[in-house]
């Protein structure tokens, strides 16, 4: 008996010893996850499950700055005709969709597909953000998402002239005018293929089900606690980069390059709104990986923004990273009282500290806005200046222009919206509240889920609030979009509209970068700082920290597939 209950335990003992640690990466999110529909994700929560399921033609190297593209589902970068207007785009053979429901097993990628994708943005039934991206560029999509409406049978029966599958592997896109951006949007989760069959089974609805072909498929999902995502073992589409920049090269991401991606069985994504909670799970190890907030900057940094000793006694990285995430405050240009009252906008323009908000919430690590466009961008100038700054003496000046002196007479129930829950989205609508207050006006700020939050904006139910933009792609187009007429229902939160300004705007889209379109972005910044439908604050900076058992980090803030390049270091 002694014998076998040595030989037990030490079975027991050989078993747990190599039992292997689970595979897994585990990041947290700071809301809830508004859908899994990527003709519908449109802000950067979703993108991270989205961009993981799902692919696109093109995607942005991971490993080279400036950002340039890369085939993803395509064969190649497109051949496209002398005019600029026709785009042909061959289809890698072979890639297949992960197991669903709504498709036969083993269904393969056709250019349909993509045709069907791009359809959903404009189908009026699908309410798609992405509708921008082909609104008046496209030949007869603008006729055909009249003429199909919300009735799925034409959506199927009616063909868009301008997009067309030439045969399984082969997409052709006819534009009515040259598109400088084209192939950047080619890169945006709105553009996954999405097969027929899955399209009728699910009845147009994907907010809670997917159906891709990325690295990973999802196995479990709940919107407001947790996503797990596991290895799809068929995928094929693409590899580790063998391309980067010196930055790659110098610091050891040029390690893997041509292997077989992904390298990581499971991803975890948690919803964890409370700063605190998210750096207690970060420290514990519970989380691989966190992006600084303020609460956080006490606990983790030093003065000068270095790491505090006791966070590099535990072995975390940081990276330190401008990005091309900007803020502002925004009115909605139809509502009675801000739309119509140009010295209202100025009295707050000039009577909300943006320093001192800079200072509380980011430590002084964001950059005060000097411009609507964010650096990163060709056309933005370091020497450009806003026409408004603090200077509350001016701001009760304009108050009182605007038919308000001393706040006396300004109606009541004045709501500024706010983008989340969590204490420091309450802190941010504190702040707000109490300059204004300053400055003589009552205004109430109010909390929203982070879902709600985007989806009243769509609508244009708010009066003032916070206006936030990651950019799709590196591009003043992008930028200046959010506030053309044709977006109004879509991107265009503010309901802005502005004749001049749409003269313009037609005029820079079709432009590549050079000296006409960057005075045009000029001339179409002064009209934005004389309407002020935005009152600038600042560019983010992120300070991302990451255990050292993570491998082949680099942060971007458009690239969002990047999970599936990460490794973690065998020990």
């Amino acid at each position: 008996m002694k014998y076998v209950l040595i030989l037990s335990l030490l079975t027991l003992f050989a078993c747990t010893k190599n039992k292997p640690k689970i595979d897994a990466i585990t990041i947290s999110l700071q809301q809830e996850i508004a859908t899994l529909d990527p003709a519908n994700c449109y802000d950067t929560v979703c993108w991270v499950p989205v961009s993981h399921v799902y692919e696109t033609l093109y995607e942005f190297e991971y490993l080279k700055r400036p950002y340039s593209l890369r085939p993803l589902l395509a064969e190649s970068m497109p051949s496209v005709s002398r005019d600029r207007l026709t785009y042909t785009f061959k289809i890698k053979k072979g890639i297949k969709y992960h197991d669903s429901e709504l498709i036969p097993k083993g269904r393969e990628v056709k250019a349909i597909d993509i045709v069907n994708q791009i359809k959903r943005l404009g189908f009026l039934g699908t309410r798609s953000q992405g509708w921008f991206l082909f609104d008046g560029k496209v030949k007869g999509f603008n006729e055909w998402r009249e003429a199909a409406g919300t009735d799925l049978n034409k959506f199927f029966s009616l063909d868009v002239p301008g997009v067309r599958a030439i045969d399984d592997h082969t997409l052709e896109v006819e534009l009515l005018r040259p598109y400088p951006q084209f192939l950047w949007a080619m890169t945006l989760n709105f553009t996954s293929p999405v097969p027929e069959e899955a399209i009728r089974a699910a009845n147009n609805d994907f907010s809670l089900k997917a159906v891709g072909t990325g690295p990973y498929k999802i196995v479990s999902y709940n919107p407001n606690q947790e996503v797990t995502l596991k290895k799809h073992s068929g995928y094929i589409t693409s590899v580790y980069p063998s391309e980067g920049d010196r930055y790659a090269h110098e610091h050891g991401l040029m390690k893997d390059a041509g292997a077989k991606i992904p390298f990581v069985e499971n991803i975890k994504l948690m919803v964890i709104k409370e700063s605190q909670t998210d750096w207690l799970n970060f420290m514990s190890k519970k989380t691989d990986m966190i992006n600084l907030v303020k609460d956080h900057y006490d606990l983790a940094l030093n003065s000068n923004g270095k790491l505090k000793p006791e966070v590099v006694k535990k072995n975390v990285q940081l990276q330190a990273s401008p990005t091309l995430i900007y803020w502002w405050i925004n009115f909605n240009m139809k509502d009675p009282l801000f739309g119509k009252n140009l010295n209202l906008r100025k009295a707050i323009a000039h009577g909300v500290n943006t320093e001192k908000f800079i200072e509380i919430f980011t430590r002084s690590v964001a950059q005060k806005a000097n411009s609507i466009y964010p650096p990163g961008i060709p056309g933005y100038s370091p020497s450009s200046e806003l026409p408004y700054k603090y200077d509350l003496e001016l701001a009760k000046k304009y108050l009182a222009d605007a038919g308000y002196p001393g706040g006396k007479g300004f109606p009541k129930g004045v709501i500024y919206d706010v983008r989340g829950t969590d204490t420091r989205k309450r802190q941010m609508g504190e702040f707000v509240q109490q300059e204004l207050r300053n400055l003589g006006i009552e205004i109430t700020f109010r909390l929203n889920t982070f879902p709600v939050f985007l989806e009243k904006s769509r609508k244009g139910e708010f009066q003032f609030w916070q206006g936030g933009w990651v950019l799709d792609y590196p591009d003043s187009e992008n930028v200046l979009q959010l506030l053309t007429t044709s977006n109004i229902g879509g991107s265009n939160s503010s309901l802005y509209s502005n004749p001049e300004y749409d003269k313009l705007f037609d005029e820079l889209r079709l432009l590549e970068d050079g000296a006409q379109k960057f005075s045009i972005m000029n001339k179409m910044e002064k009209i934005v700082n004389a309407d002020l439908p935005w009152v600038m604050q600042y560019y983010s900076r992120n300070y991302i920290l990451y255990h050292d058992h993570v491998e082949n980090f680099r942060y971007s803030d458009i690239i969002y597939n990047n999970l599936k390049y990460l490794k973690i270091k065998k020990k």
